[in-house]
């Protein structure tokens, strides 16, 4: 960590992180970790104790991240939570200490009950290395808990090649957000943050602070289309968008790159189990991609796609980890091969059984998108006690319509492009979020 911090030193008086508007240059970053190192060790922060980091990304909770590394214990970074579901984080993380980042920069540092004896925490204590604690989105149930070797994860940034300046869209508590912060620095970048995430509060950072680098999500692209956003404000320093997390709709692919002409799109692969494998798109509207490069390796069993990395999770805090004998891991992604290239159809737990065939969620979301009044889709199954499972429509309307209309749409443009058993047997009309937090989108099985 140490050598790391050495190369953020070096960067001097430039930009390392955009705050609320305000700057702060790697010297002052560098001044900040240092203080929180003091801070930390005075209140008897330890190697190997488990602490977590609670609030908004900022340029405090980024110092005090680094300042953990530092001094190599683990370190679990959260965002505001309802109170049960932090209560549930703390529970399984076994967390030690929790240092709480107030929106005015405040801090304060409290210790629990806690002891945290878990056989991973042993690993990394006897290694000597910082460890970091991720959790799932938890949208199918009680999320899990990742635990990495920090030392591993940091391994992965290289010398400086490519500064740039990167919106900082994925909060610390995601692996996206944890790569866009470390990746932006190692290269001597600046990070933008934003208070919140709507269309007009990126595109508006973009426009305010020469933004280059966009990393987000499909999901939040087709809301950035719908908003028309990026015609009211000056996204012209844009050069690079990144997507992942879930798969691209390709008409919604194709409209962004009409959309944004000068703007090149590369679709990335990640998880928090894995880290954020090297990617390389087919082209710019394009969902086939190449997987892999130094530290990472992949292969296909049964249509699945199992990845291999060198700085791979040590395991889950709460579940068995699905290695196999070699160190594959399985994605539970579903996935198409052209040659070297690869197309991600989406996870096999989401796939509905209809009558013996298989429907993936994304392939009819794609066609329903198709339909000029939806704004967003999500194709999920419903049980049939004839068929096992049916599909199910559940869409958002860019102008209100009455119901039949919309159902006689849905049904007769699904048949013009699907086979029989894909088209949505029930189709239901809503105005709620069908996203994350993290702008992920959200299945059940209703």
């Amino acid at each position: 960590m140490t050598q790391f911090l050495e190369r953020l030193k070096s960067f001097g008086e430039t930009e390392a992180i955009v705050f609320e508007g305000t700057p702060t240059s790697y010297a002052r970053l560098v001044e900040r970790t240092a203080d929180w190192q003091t801070y930390l060790t005075e209140r008897g922060v330890r190697p190997g104790q488990v602490v977590a980091v609670e609030g908004a990304s900022s340029v405090e909770a980024c110092a005090a991240l680094l300042a953990l590394v530092e001094l190599e214990s683990v370190v679990v970074p959260l965002t505001p939570l309802p109170d049960a579901k932090r209560a549930e984080f703390h529970d399984i993380a076994e967390v030690e200490a929790v240092v709480v980042i107030r929106p005015d920069g405040s801090r304060t540092f409290e210790r629990t009950e806690r002891t945290a004896g878990h056989e991973l925490y042993r690993t990394l204590r006897e290694a000597g290395v910082p460890g970091l604690v991720l959790f799932s989105s938890g949208t199918t149930g009680r999320s899990k808990a990742t635990v990495l070797d920090f030392s591993r994860v940091l391994a992965k940034y290289g010398a400086p090649t490519r500064p740039a300046r990167t919106l900082a869209f994925l909060n610390l508590d995601h692996i996206g957000g944890i790569n866009t912060l470390l990746h932006t620095l190692s290269q001597g970048g600046t990070l933008i943050t934003i208070a919140e995430r709507t269309a007009d509060t990126v595109c508006a950072a973009i426009a305010d602070h020469r933004v280059q680098v966009l990393p987000t999500t499909p999901t939040f692209l087709n809301m950035l289309l719908i908003s028309g956003a990026y015609e009211r404000h000056d996204v012209s320093a844009l050069k690079l968008i990144t997507y992942g997390t879930e798969p691209m709709p390709l008409g919604t692919l194709r409209s962004l790159k009409k959309a944004l002409p000068t703007v090149r799109f590369k679709q990335t692969y990640g998880l928090s189990e894995l880290g954020i494998m090297p990617t390389r798109s087919k082209s710019d509207d394009s969902l086939w991609v190449k997987l892999g490069g130094d530290g990472f390796d992949h292969r296909i069993v049964d249509g699945i796609l199992w990845i291999r990395s060198d700085m791979a999770m040590l395991g889950y805090l709460n579940a068995p980890a699905p290695f196999d004998e070699d160190g594959y891991f399985n994605t539970q992604d579903a996935v198409e091969t052209d040659g070297d290239y690869v197309r991600i159809l989406g996870r096999s737990s989401e796939i509905i059984n209809v009558a013996g065939e298989k429907v993936y969620p994304s392939e009819v979301e794609n066609v329903l998108l198709e339909i000029p009044n939806i704004a967003e889709a999500t194709v999920s199954g419903r049980p049939s006690h004839v068929t096992g499972m049916v599909v199910k429509a559940t869409v958002r309307l860019v102008e209100p319509a009455e119901r039949a209309d919309v159902v006689r749409a849905v049904r007769e443009h699904c048949a013009e492009r699907l086979e029989a058993y894909k088209v949505p047997v029930v189709v239901e009309i809503s105005d709620a979020d069908q996203h994350s937090d993290r702008f992920k989108k959200i299945r059940s099985v209703a």
